[in-house]
Order: structure tokens, then sequence, then C-alpha cells
């Protein structure tokens, strides 16, 4: 398998799932099954969705070469030639509805629903939960950043320190998509049209005999970008010092230096003084970098110190996701053609948290007409009309039903659309630029209390009535088996 080629980017159960359904002759019984996760990430109040584009270029591309069938014929399991021979013809033909990315979504409504094959809906669980797991995840601690740095401009510059090359450039895509405005990341800029930023290392300024050559050298190559790394020595003795030499010598020749980036010691006490020291010098314009192992609470916290920083540069605590490396998401069955109508089908856990909900399923985001703003996220049926017309519905918690609210003057906007239909993209992934617009229409819908860093207020997803009630039916069903 080249390194382009993502069939086998599974895991072994889902081959061995795919071969006994073949044995068995179930492989082209139809099935649906939804991807969510439990859980919101960083104790924060929402995420955002982002994988899509990804998922949909890895479906696209399914194919098992000769690489792929050779590597199978040499497992272990001893697959029949007949399997191999079946899997050299394998093309996606199934539909996937999906959360557009840049969404404001939540724990437990379906962000993904595939109804396809067996032998297709498993082969592309693995993939699909790595994809969409990790960049709703980086693009969910972006909008933390930017939520304490909404004026400021945010550069990505984890890189480096990201877990592999993959995870580097999508990573670079996914705080983009949540509003961070450029990247250090060449190849990401490439692919994806992201804008680029970088200024220079320390080493650059070693090389020279003074820091201020170096400055000097730098700005002589690129007079029009030049933004000097001002901590190689002493920050406050040489480093801005030099730096406002060449700022006014840059001045005096008609040019404008862009600015300095501190990358150590205490940020906001030297962004004050460099801040001054600018100022004094008649250059006011130039603008002050910080990096160095910043997140959102280190961010939020040297504003309230008053750091005098315009441009953050936010790599190793955003690309790993560090406080929480992992999003959960799962992909489970919802329901299974029988005698050519689907039934619902459920998983039942002594963990209420992982009983799964089950039916063919839509999800709306419940907008008030007199507000604007989203009252709640509702799971309903496919079959169900109320919400479609605009019949009055009850809002209730499924753990606390005797929390409620009857809504009456509302818009239920459809989140799950059409991306792939019968094995046809019928969606073609929106620029990175429509995804952010819409991203910021996204937060736009919900009161600032659901979007705080800091115990955000619980948005609530709710569950029709219907929904409910099927779901109960199904659990006291395999009960009753149960003590049969």
């Amino acid at each position: 398998m080249d390194g382009d080629n993502l069939t086998l980017h599974t895991d072994k159960y889902q081959i061995n799932m795919m071969y006994a359904h073949w044995v068995q002759g179930t492989l082209n019984e139809r099935a649906v099954f939804e991807l969510y996760f439990r859980k919101l990430p960083f104790g924060n109040g929402y995420a955002v969705c982002a994988g899509l584009e990804r998922i949909v270029r890895y479906i696209r591309a399914l194919r098992f070469g000769d690489r792929e069938i050779a590597y199978l014929r040499s497992q272990e399991e001893n697959y029949a030639p007949g399997f191999l021979e079946t899997l050299r013809e394998f093309r996606f033909t199934g539909s996937l509805h999906a959360v557009p990315e840049g969404t404001i979504v939540f724990p437990n409504e379906p962000l993904v629903r595939v109804e396809a094959r067996l032998f297709e809906a498993h082969l592309i669980e693995t993939a699909m939960l790595n994809f969409l797991n990790y960049q709703t995840l980086i693009a969910t601690k972006a909008s933390r950043i930017r939520q304490v740095a909404p004026e400021d401009t945010l550069l990505e510059f984890g890189t480096r320190r990201a877990q592999e090359a993959d995870a580097a450039v999508w990573g670079a895509r996914a705080a983009y998509v949540a509003g961070f405005h450029a990247t250090s990341n060449m190849r990401a800029g490439m692919m994806f049209g992201i804008p680029t930023k970088g200024t220079h290392a320390h080493a650059w300024v070693q090389a020279f005999e003074t820091e201020e050559e170096a400055f000097r050298k730098y700005a002589e190559a690129l007079p029009d970008q030049v933004t000097l790394l001002v901590d190689t020595y002493d920050t406050l003795r040489s480093g801005v010092p030099d730096a406002i030499k060449i700022g006014q010598a840059l001045a005096a020749a008609g040019k404008r230096m862009n600015g300095i980036r501190l990358d150590s010691g205490d940020l906001a006490y030297l962004s004050q003084q460099a801040r001054a020291m600018l100022d004094d010098a008649g250059l006011p314009y130039v603008r002050i970098t910080a990096s160095n192992d910043l997140d959102e609470h280190i961010i939020d916290n040297l504003k309230s110190q008053r750091a005098r920083i315009d441009v953050w540069g936010v790599g190793t605590k955003l690309i790993t996701a560090a406080d929480q490396p992992s999003l959960g998401g799962v992909y489970k069955m919802v329901a299974i053609a029988r005698r050519g109508v689907y039934e619902p089908v459920i998983k039942i856990s002594a963990n209420p948290d992982k009983v799964t909900t089950p039916g063919l399923k839509d999800v709306y985001r419940i907008v008030s007409r007199d507000t604007g703003k989203a009252e709640g996220d509702y799971i309903a049926l496919m079959e169900e009309e109320d919400i479609r017309s605009g019949k009055r519905i009850k809002l209730f918690d499924p753990v606390h039903p005797y929390i409620h609210k009857y809504i009456d003057r509302y818009d239920a906007v459809p989140l799950l659309v059409p991306v792939i239909e019968d094995g046809e993209v019928v969606r073609e992934p929106p620029s990175l630029a429509d995804i952010r617009a819409y991203h910021d229409t996204q937060l736009a819908l919900f009161w600032p209390q659901y979007l705080r860093k800091l115990n955000p207020e619980l948005y609530r997803v709710n569950l029709s009535e219907r929904a409910w009630k099927l779901k109960l039916d199904l659990i006291e069903q395999y009960r009753k088996e149960e003590a049969n």
C-alpha cells in the first residue's frame, strides 16, 4: 500500500467482519450507522465539527489494489481467494449525510449518518472516526483560543510538535476553520490555500557576529516582511533596541517593519516594556508577536495582565490538544434492513451513557423566531412531520424528563445534509473561506453563556417524544427477552 492509498487505514476487525459477511452471504444487507461523540472536550460548552472534507476524499479514493490484496493474502486468517477478488471490485455505493464543517455541535447528536451495505459500512468506520475525532478536537481547541483573543491575529505554529505529518497539515486546516488566520506549515498552505506566516529562528541570529548585524541582513533579504525575534540574548537590553535600529532604518528608506517576536520570559512585562520602547522610538505600528507554549488559559491570563501583544503564535498545546488529546467519537448501528424494511436496533450497556438511540433520525437546530438564537437541538425520527411543518414541539431533557418546555415560534434548521448519494458525491466541499464565514454565523446563533471558556451553560440536545419512546420500548423489549 503506498502512502496515498488509505483503503487499509482501518482496523483488522473491520476486514474480518467484511469477510464473515461474505462467507455468510450477508454482505449486501443494508444498515444505518451514526457517528457522534459522547462528551465535550476541554470542559467546553460546545465543539466545532471538522474533518468532512478528508472523509469525502477518502471515500472517493477507496480501492483495493494489487498491494492491498497481496497484503491481505498474507494474513493468518487465510481469507478465501473469492473474497479477495470481491474486494478488488469494491466501490462505495452507499449514502452519507453529515453536519457541515464549522458547525457548532454537541454530544450525542449524529454528526455523520451512513446508509450502506454492511460490507461498505464496516470498512469506513475507523478512518472516519480518525479524521473527524482529530480535526473536531483541534477545531474546538482553536475556537476556545479565539474566544479569549477575538480581536487579535492567531497563528498556528504547531508542525514540529504534531504527532506526524498528516496531523500537522490537517490540524492546521482545522485551526483555520475555527478562526486562526495563518499557519507556519507551507504544505498546509499549498494544499488548502491557508495564508502562511513565519519569521526567523534563534539560529539566524547566532550565525552572525552581532544581533544587530543579523537583523540588518534579514531586513536586507526581506525588506517587506521584517518581523525580528528579539530574545536570543537579552530582550530589553539588546533585542528590542537592535530591532528599533532596523525599524528606523527601514522607515528612513520608506519601508515599515512588521513586528518583533517574543518567545520566552515574562511575556506580559516584556510586551509592555517593548511596546513603550517602540512607541518612544516612533514605531507605534510595529506589532508584537508572542509564542512559547501558549494556550487559551495562558493567553487569557496574559490579557488580564494587560500584555501588549497583538499576534499569538500557538503551537504545541493546540496541535496536540495537550489537555485532552482525544475526542472519543463512536460509530454505532441504529437500524438494519430486514425483509426490505429498516428496523431500529439498540446497543444496551451497564453504562447508561453508552446506550444508543435507535432508529433513522434527523437532527435539527431549533432557532427562536423571537430572539434569533438557538433554543436547543432536536433529534427526531425521520418520519416525524411535526418538526418539519413547524408545529409545537416539546423540548425536554432525556436524563431529567421533568425539565421541559414547549416551543412553537421557531425555525428547524436541518444539521445533516446530503454529501454522498448512492456512491456519488452530491455536495462538493465548500471553500475554506466559506467554511470560516459559516462558522462565524454559527457562533452568532448562541448566547454567550454557552460559548464561554469557564463553566459554560449546558446547551440542551433533546430527543423527540417518539424517539424517546422508541428507545425505552426497545430497552424493555430486550429486558423481557432476557427474562425469558
